[in-house]
């Protein structure tokens, strides 16, 4: 089997390769061929280290702009299945550009035509929780979606569009609403990463109030639930993909801190949201464990206890 992912030296994109690359018996726990992977990233990526030398990878630079042309451009003929992480600008400081989001429907739309050209029979999109925005109660994958930021409104925007294209292209389309992802080498500016540095240099954290409920799953979880999506015989549409220890963030928060020795202060105040705005995260995992059998095997202790050991 040959799998194509794009943003594959991100932070969820190495998980991800390292997750295909083991084999899809480990992914879908079904014998099965090796996974060739197929991993397209920006010709200047920082993270190409990281994927050099991986056994069962190939590295094919291109461009997202480019992306409809990638069979000409790598020499690649034909591939079985496509995991779509690439997207320009997902930090927060970028979440509100409508230029720079909109680009990203595009790369998504021809990313869709070349997987089809290339002959795959499905194509796994990594969305987002920003795509439900202000919700109350549990999130579930047929409720309203009410998204805040740019960022959430071209992730949905995706979903609504590719969903419907991907029929007539014979492709079978799955969504990925993925919640709170942390672990080693996640971008230094997300909550997790922040703490822990500023921790470690006994430094003061201010947060805000922290008194909504979120979700936290570890990374090479995460990226093992979209290997079994992509890989294995689910039916096509939207999938959350989370934790199942949704609680306040204050109580992350406080045992985050504990887990880092209790170094350096914290305090709870007025700090102003992100792009997102005050959201409280409660996703629904019926379909996915219906799906899939998902049970969440990593703790977050555990996860921070890794992630951690890592630095």
């Amino acid at each position: 089997m040959r799998v194509i992912v794009t943003g594959a030296s991100s932070f969820m994109g190495r998980a991800a390769v390292r997750e295909l690359a083991a084999g899809s018996r480990r992914s879908t726990g079904e014998p099965a061929d090796p996974v060739q992977v197929e991993a397209v990233i920006r010709p200047d990526s920082p993270g190409r280290k990281a994927l050099e030398g991986m056994e069962h990878v190939n590295i094919r630079p291109c461009l997202l702009e480019e992306i409809g042309a990638l069979g000409k451009k790598t020499g690649l003929k034909q591939a079985d299945a496509w995991l779509h992480l690439g997207w320009e600008g997902a930090g927060s400081a970028n979440r509100q550009n409508p230029e720079l989001q909109k680009k990203n429907i595009g790369y998504a739309m021809e990313s869709l035509k070349a997987a089809a050209a290339l002959g795959c029979g499905r194509f796994l999109f990594t969305g987002s929780q920003a795509e439900y925005g202000i919700c109350r109660g549990p999130m579930r994958e047929d409720g309203e979606c009410y998204p805040v930021s740019e960022y959430g409104k071209d992730k949905l925007e995706v979903c609504l569009r590719a969903g419907e294209a991907a029929d007539g292209l014979g492709l079978t389309y799955l969504h990925a609403r993925v919640f709170s992802v942390y672990g080693p080498g996640d971008h230094p500016w997300s909550l997790i990463s922040t703490c822990i540095d500023t921790y470690r240099q006994g430094g003061r954290m201010e947060m805000g109030p922290c008194t909504q409920l979120w979700n936290f799953l570890y990374v090479e979880e995460a990226a093992r639930v979209l290997a079994k999506l992509l890989l294995g015989k689910t039916p096509g549409g939207v999938y959350n993909v989370a934790g199942e220890d949704t609680r306040p963030l204050k109580s992350y928060m406080e045992e985050l801190y504990r887990l880092c020795g209790s170094k350096g202060s914290y305090v709870f105040g007025d700090r102003r949201p992100n792009a997102e705005g005050q959201v409280s995260l409660e996703p629904d995992l019926t379909k996915l464990k219906k799906a899939l059998g998902f049970r969440q095997e990593i703790s977050f202790a555990e996860g921070i206890r890794r992630t951690l050991e890592e630095l």
